[in-house]
């Protein structure tokens, strides 16, 4: 008895331990399937496309001062191997008569100009907004005369100068820096009479560099490519007012991507180097 008991047992124990397998079985595989489906019926949430670099396209007319034409030629090289689609026209001057150009209604998309009270009436008249403009360069006033010429040799000797080439102060941030800075060294009185006005730092370059004028006043920025100029003198800093270049995105516009790619682009890395280059100092 005490023999068929036990081999009772055995068997109601295996048929025990059968079941409970059988059913761990069953639920592993459910689960099992459960995973796979899961992985097969998620989806990743669709991404809204972002517009790259080749995406932007349009024209775009920059007005800006004429001391950034070197650096602005190269940049804008820069610009168009990330934004072939972007077409770049420049018109470079004075700032007051960039100013009085987009007062009176000139077709223009971004405002590049070297003098903050030039650029902040542009603003006061609703064409740019605070927020779509930075002040973005500084500059430096110097003294210029022919190469090879000693008769000047810095501003105590400006008086030996028969012509004196400056901007005309009137349109010519350069100019308008000049005036200050020789009322302030005490020495306006004794050249006035010498001074010959150009339309911007460009002329006045190219009068000391043909010989048309013994001795100019320029940015630093405007003698790195010069060959027949040399820098002699820098005006002191608290002579004049501080030589700021603020860039603006126009508020009327009809591209604006290109707009904002110039404008952004303008801030960048790669740009400031060769702003860098060129003698700005970047804000």
């Amino acid at each position: 008895m005490k023999l068929m008991d036990g081999l009772k047992f055995l068997m109601l124990f295996l048929a025990v331990f059968v079941v409970a397998a059988c059913g761990n079985g069953e639920v592993d595989e459910n689960i099992t399937d459960d995973e796979d489906s899961t992985d097969t019926t998620l989806e990743s949430p669709e991404e809204a496309p972002e517009d790259t670099a080749t995406d932007v396209e349009g024209t775009i007319t920059v007005s800006a001062a004429a001391s950034l034409v070197d650096a602005l030629g190269e940049i804008t090289t820069l610009f168009n191997e990330e934004y072939p689609e972007v077409t770049v026209d420049y018109n470079f001057g004075g700032s007051g008569a960039l100013m009085q150009q987009i007062i009176q209604g000139a077709p223009v998309d971004l405002f590049f100009s070297a003098n903050v009270d030039h650029f902040q009436e542009v603003m006061e008249e609703g064409y740019i907004d605070e927020e779509d403009s930075v002040d973005l360069l500084t500059n430096e006033l110097v003294l210029i005369v022919p190469t090879g010429s000693d008769s000047v040799t810095s501003f105590d000797d400006l008086e030996n100068a028969d012509q004196i080439a400056i901007g005309n102060p009137e349109s010519v941030p350069a100019g308008e820096y000049s005036v200050e800075a020789f009322e302030n060294m005490d020495i306006m009185e004794e050249i006035e009479s010498k001074l010959i006005y150009a339309e911007d730092v460009r002329q006045v370059l190219n009068y000391v560099e043909t010989g048309n004028a013994d001795a100019g006043m320029v940015y630093h920025t405007d003698t790195i490519m010069s060959d027949g100029a040399d820098v002699v003198d820098a005006a002191p800093e608290d002579a004049h007012s501080p030589i700021v270049y603020p860039l603006g995105m126009m508020n009327d516009t009809d591209d604006e991507a290109a707009q904002l790619a110039f404008f952004e682009f303008m801030q960048s890395e790669e740009a400031g180097e060769v702003f860098n280059e060129y003698g700005f100092i970047i804000q």
